[in-house]
This record gives C-alpha cells, sequence and structure tokens, in this order.
C-alpha cells in the first residue's frame, strides 16, 4: 500500500465543504499551489468530489476496489493504460475502472474534478511505478 506522504504532491484529504454549501471551485484552482495539487471538495453519499490542478506527470498505480471518474474542467489530461492513451478535452469525463493499472499527466496546467469511494487512497492501493 502506498501512503501520500510517499510522493510530492500536496494531497489534502480533509472535506473542504460540507452540504449546503457554495463550493467555488475557480476561486480554489486559482489560489493552488502548483504543481500537482489535490483537495478533497465535499462528500456526496459515499463518495468525494475532489479537485486535482496539475501539471506534470503522476506515478503508475491502480485501485484495486475503486472505481474513479475525472472530468476536466481547463487544459487537457492525457491517461495512461498500459494498452492505450486517453486524452481528455475541456468537459469531457472518463471511469478508469478498479484494478486497471494507470497513470495521469498534464502537459500544460490543467483544471480537473475527480469523483471516487471516500475511502480511496489517491496514490494507489500498490507501488507500481515503471
Amino acid at each position: 500500500m502506498t501512503t501520500a506522504e510517499q510522493y510530492p504532491y500536496d494531497t489534502r484529504l480533509n472535506v473542504l465543504h460540507e452540504q449546503l454549501e457554495l463550493i467555488d471551485e475557480k476561486a480554489l484552482a486559482d489560489a493552488a499551489p502548483p504543481p500537482w495539487y489535490n483537495q478533497t471538495l465535499c462528500q456526496v453519499n459515499g463518495s468525494v468530489v475532489r479537485l486535482g490542478v496539475i501539471r506534470g506527470e503522476y506515478h503508475w498505480h491502480k485501485h484495486d476496489q475503486d472505481d474513479e471518474f475525472f472530468y476536466v474542467v481547463e487544459g487537457q489530461l492525457l491517461i495512461d493504460l498500459e494498452d492505450r492513451l486517453v486524452t481528455l478535452s475541456p468537459r469531457q469525463g472518463f471511469v478508469v475502472p478498479r484494478g486497471i493499472l494507470h497513470r495521469t499527466r498534464a502537459p500544460e496546467r490543467t483544471v480537473i474534478l475527480m469523483v471516487e469511494n471516500v475511502g480511496i487512497v489517491p496514490t494507489g492501493d500498490v507501488d507500481a511505478r515503471r
């Protein structure tokens, strides 16, 4: 199992907003420190919505029990899978199913929203770096 402390990402797992609170994604994204910022925005039932402001590469990893949904707000997100590359532009989304080895990359500053199970470890369940 990996932990967020092993990697140079600014990963904040605290829930920033409770129900019935306004969430200003743009203000949060504009204030995000570079190059890799991940903040849990809110919890919806058994899932969380996270904001990512990223540039560069994440490490190869997988989640054995959890699917991940990525949605691009601005920029471009590349999702490397073992057998193909998925390129997402603004207003496009993609689900990486549980157990699938993947890596996300952003050639430029990119703002994304992620929907994940509340208990997911963002860095993955196993160290799968190549």
